[in-house]
């Protein structure tokens, strides 16, 4: 029995991962709508073969892309789920919505799964990285993504969130050129999206909201206040150190240090070169 739900994947050259996205979905026999936007590789072909449905859209932001699927794609189901290409459904979390969907409980709108991420084929179990609660199911209608240039999150209008047991694993660094080059387009648009000042909080930063309110008030209070490039390398020494990242071994110790020390040393980079210009640049160079 088809399930009352429809899967929507955003893509952009998305040849490595997509095919075991979509494999993660077919026991769910759910309606699968792919969001490319403009890929020049076999995306789009791996989509179709998978008998997904295609739609082409240019690229502004992951939240307005999001948004525009919601207000311009037919979607059949009752129920919605938002995948990236690099990330797969467990088997237990297919099982796990099948038996709780399409009545979840009284008043439930909106569903948090765990994604746990896998980097050079290892999982990160350690440094602080999982559990990390996301947003991922919803009822159609009953939310949206906040109008965010990075870190953006769906955003419940009605109803309560539950927790589901298992997790969405996201498989990431298959290609370390991939990977870098990818981050590499995060960290301008982080850098952009700070210099900006003028992100759409719909969630609010409190250390005692909810999964994704306590990151941002982390991030902001703590992180935020922090010196420029210092920060980096202690944001490194509290995950590979005292979040005990060093057990996820060297795969973790890859990972620990490129997302969580080169990124970010990245992003304060950005932001000290746009800000010396002191040419009125809304963004760092690159920013699109």
């Amino acid at each position: 029995m088809a399930l009352d739900m429809t899967a929507i994947v955003l893509t952009y050259n998305e040849e490595i991962d997509l095919a075991d996205c979509l494999e993660s979905l077919k026991d769910l026999d759910c309606q699968v709508i792919v969001i490319d936007s403009g890929s020049d590789d076999g995306t789009v072909d791996i989509a179709k073969r998978a008998g997904a449905q295609v739609v082409c859209h240019e690229f502004e932001s992951q939240a307005r892309q999001l948004n525009w699927a919601l207000d311009n794609v037919p979607m059949g189901g009752g129920w919605l789920l938002r995948l990236d290409a690099d990330e797969r459904l467990t088997p237990e979390l297919a099982e796990e919505l099948s038996q709780r969907l399409p009545e979840p409980g009284e008043d439930v709108a909106g569903l948090y799964v765990k994604r746990r991420v896998y980097f050079m084929g290892r999982w990160m179990r350690h440094g602080g990285y999982y559990p990390t609660w996301l947003l991922r199911v919803w009822k159609k209608g009953a939310a949206r993504s906040e109008e965010r240039i990075m870190d953006e999150h769906m955003v419940l209008s009605e109803g309560r969130a539950a927790y589901l047991k298992h997790d969405i694993v996201e498989e990431s660094g298959k290609e370390l050129f991939s990977w870098t080059e990818k981050h590499n387009r995060y960290a301008v648009r982080e850098a952009a999206a700070v210099l900006a000042d003028s992100e759409d909080d719909q969630i609010r930063p409190s250390l005692f909201g909810s999964p994704v309110a306590r990151r941002r008030w982390l991030r902001n209070r703590v992180y935020g206040r922090a010196p420029l490039f210092a920060r980096a390398f202690l944001y490194f020494g509290y995950r590979y150190f005292f979040r005990l990242g060093f057990l996820d071994g060297r795969p973790g110790l890859v990972f620990h240090f490129l997302q969580g020390c080169w990124y970010r040393f990245q992003v304060d980079a950005l932001l000290f070169e746009s800000r010396s210009r002191g040419s009125g640049r809304k963004g760092p160079a690159g920013t699109t």
